[in-house]
């Protein structure tokens, strides 16, 4: 069974207490950071390891780009760009942007499955504007030029074998305020919303394995976050949009899920709105909390998770990373990309 929690890990090795709790069948889930990783080898032993232990996991990692990237080149991975350098080429040369963003995916896709991840939670669809947090982690800021530079980047993706999310639904790009360290709320109409900032949301669903709502209140349109609420999950996604994929809350201990209380709280208010799987992240004693709320609540969707199983290679593969002629070309070709 894939459980309704992901949670972390402090180390590049499991602890006896990280054992432990991997073992509760309501953890559904792992998310790596940078302080899980020192080389490529080490992290296929560390994913082998809780695999081990639970073999049905899902194991997920940010490896966005830019300045999200857990899988660093001084860890042996490849330098994968912002996303907003996309968006900069195709205002001189759209095909060949196209051409270098599917490249992108499948670099980043390739890298994540050979060490074990199932997937990145990519690609960021905000619109690159005012936001605090999003900036050139987003594509443009033009609705209209996010869509194809995201529709290639996950086209890469699906190619390499990994699964898609598109975040922050929908829209955090519009927001200045950093949902992390901060209460996040968009005054804007419905109508606003929905005709420029949800529009990546909306064009690139057939494309989508999953969807992580924002952190974001938008007081015009319902009082709760949109990973709170119902009205956003189940009115506009899942009827309105016939979004039938995974849906994944944002990291329930950043402070804009706290106006939902206590992490038993603000789990269950995530998955009674609709969340699949909801993310308690840097902080055990929550992640406790939030599993013991768990044991009331049903599990999620077993076919709709297996939809984020990645195609993760067999072999265990050593440092430095080598994974074949197509991998150094398209390596070779974001490095002078990234060297104009």
């Amino acid at each position: 069974m894939i459980g309704a929690l992901m949670l972390d890990v402090a180390g590049t090795t499991l602890s006896p207490e990280d054992i432990e709790i991997l073992q509760v069948p309501q953890v559904g889930g792992l998310i790596l950071f940078a302080r899980n990783i020192e080389s490529p080898q080490q992290v296929r032993a560390l994913t082998d390891h809780i695999r081990q232990i639970r073999p049905e996991i899902l194991i997920a990692i940010d490896q966005e780009g830019g300045r999200v990237r857990r899988l660093k080149t001084e860890h042996g991975f490849s330098h994968i760009p912002a996303m907003g350098r996309f968006g900069e080429l195709f205002q001189q040369d759209q095909q060949q942007a196209l051409h270098l963003a599917q490249t992108c995916g499948w670099l980043m896709a390739t890298e994540v499955l050979a060490v074990g991840i199932d997937f990145s939670f990519a690609p960021v669809l905000d619109i690159d504007d005012i936001s605090d947090v999003i900036g050139d982690r987003g594509f443009s800021r033009n609705p209209q030029q996010i869509i194809p530079l995201a529709r290639a980047f996950m086209q890469g993706m699906k190619q390499a074998g990994m699964a898609t999310t598109g975040k922050h639904f929908p829209g955090h790009g519009s927001v200045k305020a950093d949902s992390h360290i901060a209460a996040a709320i968009d005054l804007r109409s419905f109508e606003e919303i929905a005709q420029r900032d949800m529009q990546p949301f909306s064009q690139l669903m057939p494309e989508l394995d999953a969807i992580m709502p924002a952190h974001v209140i938008y007081q015009q349109v319902d009082p709760n976050p949109a990973g709170f609420s119902k009205f956003w999950i189940q009115t506009i996604l899942r009827k309105q949009l016939g979004f039938d994929g995974v849906l994944f809350s944002d990291d329930l201990s950043m402070q804009a899920a706290c106006v939902a209380g206590g992490a038993d709280a603000r789990i269950q208010a995530a998955l009674q709105a609709g969340c699949d799987m909801g993310l308690v992240c840097n902080d055990r004693q929550s992640a406790c909390i939030a599993l013991e709320r768990l044991k009331d609540l049903p599990e999620p969707n077993q076919q709709r998770m297996e939809r984020m199983r990645g195609r993760i290679p067999r072999q265990n593969h050593l440092t430095p990373l080598n994974l074949g002629q197509a991998w150094q070309e398209a390596k070779a070709q974001i490095e002078e990309f990234m060297a104009k």
